[in-house]
């Protein structure tokens, strides 16, 4: 009987093939070139998880800045270089607007949400969260002093350790957690709340099952996640138990709704379904809903926590800089709490922050899009439904557009005035119609909890300096730094 049941998916498995393969015969001779793709598994064997984008930087040296390549019998396109990105997420951003094959979030979310949606529901479920989240204060003054509030919270527990060795991962993240907290579900949790720190293990552990092998295996053979085993299952279920703790968030919020006065973003959410439930088309329900929030807190949680601990990492190897942006707290804002006004007066420490983002490239495959019509880039055919990646990391890196892209030098975005210069290339954030909606909060993030912990502690290590490895310790959809501990000892002069 399993014979008979693994030739016949062996033989559907052909036919599959021999269809694709003929409905791509036309489009292949317009297609931008690639490698060859062997028959079901397509570039895979080329593209192994821990060397994947070393992998794509040697396509792109070989085809060009926009070049095809194959996860299964998917044909995806990777976009390389400032210029081509920039032609097609912002000259195009209509046709690139679709988002592509997310296995994970699609199999747990069902596609719905803000991140992996797409059409009238992602255009909604976009502009409704842009809107509330500017209502509750994204980038004005209430969330600055939450911010500000938060970041005393992490010097406190900073000052804990006594000056002693500790790994700041968990504490980082339960400070920017906190953030996206408060405005989703009007939370704060205690650092050491135990279903708190469960939700953060969750997101992390999310966060390397995406970089793992079985996600690169999953994103070529969607079909295969209702029958995965092993880390594969785990992964799902991580991202299964992030989605029942915003479910249980948001059944509280349920029982303490004030339809009179919204306090946060399930608030609002809740009372745009009760406005909108003789609608049957409507977008505003319990499904969008859970979703969305799911998406803002994994999002807005471990992005900025991964910059922040890979910055901390990055001061430890060069005390110099770290002296240099200390120097710049103490001349221009003192003993007070650090503002968002403050940015403007200090260039160096911006231009620190802004190196950080550009060096660390924390996704440097971007989030997959998908384009929504066939669209022409440069002479080749990309047909509508076509996944496309823009490759980040190709333009942080780009030595056309930052010299010597693997020297860590803040100074790269400083005039001979030592004023901050605009780089159009720097796009941690992405581009295009799909830009990350949560930009201005991180970058106020950034600039007030970096400026308040340096005010208050030196970051030191018992490592030296030579030993510190800045090279990520997984590199494939995202980077990660590696583990380290670091020592907060107090200033003097504070």
């Amino acid at each position: 009987m399993w014979l008979y049941s693994a030739v016949l998916i062996i033989i559907l498995l052909c036919l599959v093939c021999i269809t694709r393969m003929k409905e791509n015969t036309t489009d292949e001779i317009l297609l931008p070139p690639g490698p060859t793709p062997l028959p079901l598994i397509g570039n895979i064997l080329q593209m192994r998880p821990d060397k994947f984008l070393l992998t794509l930087r040697k396509f792109q040296k070989k085809y060009g800045p926009i070049f095809t390549v194959y996860f299964g019998t998917r044909r995806t396109v990777m976009l390389c270089g400032y210029d081509v990105i920039k032609e097609a997420l912002i000259d195009q951003k209509n046709a690139f607007s679709g988002r592509g094959k997310m296995a994970l979030s699609e199999y747990v979310l069902k596609g719905y949400g803000i991140t992996a949606s797409n059409g009238e529901r992602w255009l909604q479920m976009r502009r409704f969260a842009l809107t509330v989240l500017r209502n509750f204060g994204m980038g004005k003054r209430s969330i600055e002093e939450k911010i500000q509030e938060e970041a005393q919270i992490l010097v406190k527990e900073f000052g804990k350790t006594e000056g002693k060795p500790f790994n700041p991962t968990f504490l980082v993240s339960c400070a920017v957690s906190n953030m996206v907290c408060s405005m989703v579900f009007g939370k704060h949790f205690n650092y050491n709340d135990e279903c708190f720190l469960n939700l953060l293990h969750n997101i992390n552990r999310i966060l390397r099952f995406m970089n793992s092998a079985w996600s690169a295996l999953l994103y070529n053979f969607v079909w295969l996640m209702p029958y995965m085993i092993g880390p594969a299952k785990r992964g799902a279920q991580y991202l299964s138990e992030l989605k029942a703790f915003v479910d249980e968030r948001v059944e509280e919020s349920q029982r303490t709704l004030d339809p009179n006065s919204p306090q946060h973003f399930v608030d609002c959410f809740l009372i745009r379904m009760q406005e909108e439930k003789e609608n049957p088309d409507t977008e505003f329900h319990m499904k969008n809903l859970v979703a969305s929030a799911s998406n803002l807190l994994f999002a807005g949680t471990e992005t900025i926590s991964t910059t922040l601990r890979y910055g901390f990492l990055i001061l430890l190897k060069y005390p110099e800089i770290q002296v240099k942006v200390q120097n710049e707290i103490d001349q221009v804002i003192g003993h007070r709490c650090p503002s968002a006004e403050d940015r403007t007066k200090m260039p160096y420490t911006e231009a620190v922050i802004q190196e950080i983002q550009r060096f660390a490239d924390i996704v440097p495959t971007g989030l997959p899009h998908c384009t929504i019509e066939d669209a022409y880039l440069r002479g080749y055919l990309i047909p509508k439904g076509t996944d496309v990646f823009p490759l980040l990391t190709t333009v942080l890196k780009d030595p056309e557009q930052f010299p010597d892209p693997d020297v860590f030098s803040p100074n790269r975005f400083l005039d001979d005035n030592g004023d901050l210069k605009k780089y159009p290339a720097l796009l941690p954030f992405s581009t295009g119609r799909r830009i990350c909606p949560g930009e201005s909060l991180a970058r106020m993030e950034l600039f007030l909890f970096i400026t308040t912990l340096l005010q208050t502690f030196t970051l030191t290590t018992t490592v030296p300096r030579k030993d510190l490895d800045l090279t990520p310790e997984v590199s494939s959809a995202g980077h990660l730094p590696r583990p380290y501990k670091m020592c907060a000892i107090p200033r003097t002069n504070t």
